[in-house]
């Protein structure tokens, strides 16, 4: 009888016998991330199902990530088939309006300069020692853009997933905290203080209803590798433009897309086991991501200089650190630190018009790489 106890004792806390220090620590970051999406509001919308689906994944014995596991089902049906991230992007193209960067083409060359540290980074993670395609996915973190870094990462880096995944949505969330600084040291006063016209161009529903379809076709036909990304946030972009299909356009931007958030967070959680997760390359990886950022947001307010040199000192040269994909939290940076400096500048508009530009460069930018890579036969 004693014997029967015990076992049955045994069994009750088998979970507690089997937890290693990997899984704890990976059950207080899971905690961490979910402190910072509930009570600090970072990305809560992620942070909060990839926090907890960190801690599911780290108690012992419950076989989630197993085959048969309801989170290897889910994994495997939306990360690994590509379908989450492609989702996303659906809802990210219904919900983007380019009209800014169709009113001012030059803020899609700040767009374009802001991807410049995913190349850098990228070099750098070749030196590093990454292969060439784990060296792509830790570079497309820079882009701030999540469901890119997600579908090259779980398509070609699957094992640095959930490296590349936290950091990407941990940046992405700490872009009013990492970009004022870079902004502030690379700029002169007389530069922030620069007050940029608004433009009264408007641009025509034709146009804009032209612009997904002509940007699809060139775009593909450029990198066809990347032609999946781009088509799906230009196929949002094209239904909210249309006004024909204003029933999928709502679905993409509310149900569809909080649906899918959803289970991409908790896949994503579902990818840090502490007994993976927790390994040197993990902590290199999230190092790159901090310098790919930064060296993105860099080069776009280097480009900002640049313009406002040639144009006389009309673009203010903040407006360049809007250039990554962090839609529209990068152009609000910009409107505040410029009306820190001077309480006339309006900059909100044409950040908007570059951060636009930073949506369409990173999938570009991670599009073209792929088809390199095709070209020399690497995938």
């Amino acid at each position: 009888m004693l014997d029967v106890f015990a076992s049955g004792f045994s069994g009750l806390i088998a979970g507690f016998l089997h937890l290693s220090m990997p899984n704890i620590i990976m059950i207080v970051i899971g905690g961490i991330l979910l402190f910072l999406g509930i009570k600090k509001d970072f990305e809560p919308l992620l942070l909060v199902p990839i926090g907890f689906g960190c801690i599911l994944v780290n108690i012992p014995l419950a076989d989630l990530m197993e085959p048969g596991g309801f989170l290897r089902t889910i994994y495997e049906a939306g990360i690994m088939t590509e379908l989450f991230p492609l989702l996303i992007f659906v809802g990210i193209g219904a919900m983007t309006d380019f009209e800014p960067v169709l009113e001012n083409p030059i803020t899609f060359l700040l767009g374009a300069a802001g991807q410049f540290g995913i190349f850098l980074t990228l070099a750098l993670a070749l030196a590093l020692g990454f292969k060439e395609l784990e060296a792509v996915s830790i570079g497309i973190i820079g882009a701030c853009d999540g469901p890119t870094a997600i579908y090259v990462t779980s398509q070609y880096a699957p094992h640095l997933l959930g490296a590349v995944s936290v950091a990407a949505y941990s940046y992405m969330s700490l872009v009013p905290l990492i970009q004022p600084p870079i902004m502030r040291a690379l700029t002169t006063e007389k530069e922030r203080t620069t007050v940029m016209k608004a433009h009264k161009k408007t641009v025509s529903p034709t146009t804009k209803l032209l612009f997904p379809l002509v940007i699809t076709i060139l775009g593909g036909l450029i990198a066809p590798k990347g032609l999946p990304l781009l088509g799906t946030i230009m196929l949002g972009n094209l239904m909210r433009e249309s006004g024909a299909v204003e029933r999928l356009t709502k679905a993409s931007q509310n149900e569809i897309a909080n649906v899918v958030t959803l289970l991409l967070g908790i896949s994503i959680g579902a990818t840090m086991d502490g007994r993976v997760f927790l390994q040197p390359q993990t902590l290199i990886v999230l190092c790159l991501g901090f310098i790919a950022i930064c060296l993105d947001t860099a080069c776009g307010v280097f480009l900002g200089k640049v313009l406002y040199v040639f144009t006389g000192g009309k673009v203010n040269p903040l407006i360049g650190a809007a250039g990554i994909s962090a839609f529209p939290m990068s152009a609000r940076v910009v409107m505040r630190e410029g009306q820190k400096y001077n309480k006339k500048n309006y900059l909100l508009m044409h950040a908007m018009g570059a951060n636009a530009g930073g949506q369409i460069g990173s999938v570009i930018a991670a599009a073209v790489m792929l088809s390199v890579l095709k070209g020399m036969g690497i995938i």
